[in-house]
């Protein structure tokens, strides 16, 4: 076969929807393929990044502080509006947000969920003190999951 032979081929080829053409004849082979290589299609469940948090009542009172006082009876909770990883700081050689006891404001960052590489702010709804804070550093949280119980100021 001479390369104006192969080049009919390729042109035929071309001029198609053919993808793939193969040629064995008196001892060659020909083989002529179009485009990439077919892929297996993947498909990833979009993740909701956008809903509010959610507030709830607190758990049972045998929730104890640091300080071994109960969590009073109007603590509310401030869960997680996402699958990811909790960090309490922007950094690991940063500080933590904020410490239990502490008075935050309205808009204030309490911790970060990351999901999927992106870094999600959790933010106070409300001025209230940090009572309780139910996760570790880089611990992993599920949707709805207990970040902090607060007492609102």
């Amino acid at each position: 076969m001479d390369i104006k032979d192969l080049k009919s081929l390729i042109k035929m080829v071309t001029d198609t929807d053919i993808t793939e053409f193969k040629l064995e004849m008196a001892g060659e082979k020909v083989c002529i393929r179009r485009g990439k290589a077919p892929e297996m299609p993947s498909y990833a469940v979009p993740q909701p990044l956008t809903i509010p948090q959610a507030v709830t009542e607190a758990p049972p009172k045998e929730i104890l502080r640091p300080s071994g006082s109960p969590v009073s009876d109007t603590a509310k909770s401030i869960t997680s509006p996402i699958v990811g990883t909790m960090y309490r700081s922007s950094a690991p050689e940063a500080p933590p947000y904020v410490e239990v006891g502490q008075i935050v404001e309205k808009g204030q960052v309490l911790c970060i969920v990351e999901a999927m590489k992106l870094m999600n702010e959790i933010e106070a709804e409300y001025r209230c003190r940090i009572s309780k804070i139910c996760k570790e550093n880089a611990q992993p949280v599920e949707y709805g999951e207990t970040l902090f119980l607060v007492e609102p100021l």
